[in-house]
């Protein structure tokens, strides 16, 4: 398995329900989790890494890129 989420969604954020992925008592806590988003600002970049994110896409983003982010957290494929 793999997430990909964005920051800005609603009703929860991005960051809450990465928290919320790797919260306790949940299956998927180990499951890869890559972070998009259009916002590159340092304090959320750390705040997203302290919460457990594998990976952080800053937009506007190519199909390379996004290849070469999820190959960082699944491996060759």
């Amino acid at each position: 398995g793999l997430i990909i989420s964005d920051w800005n969604m609603e009703p929860m954020t991005g960051l809450d329900f990465l928290k919320a992925v790797r919260g306790a008592n949940n299956d998927n806590q180990d499951t890869p989790f890559i972070m998009v988003t259009a916002e590159n600002k340092t304090e959320k970049v750390i705040a997203a890494k302290q919460a457990g994110v594998n990976n952080y896409i800053v937009k506007p983003f190519d199909a390379e890129t996004l290849k070469q982010k999820i190959v960082s957290v699944l491996g060759d494929f």
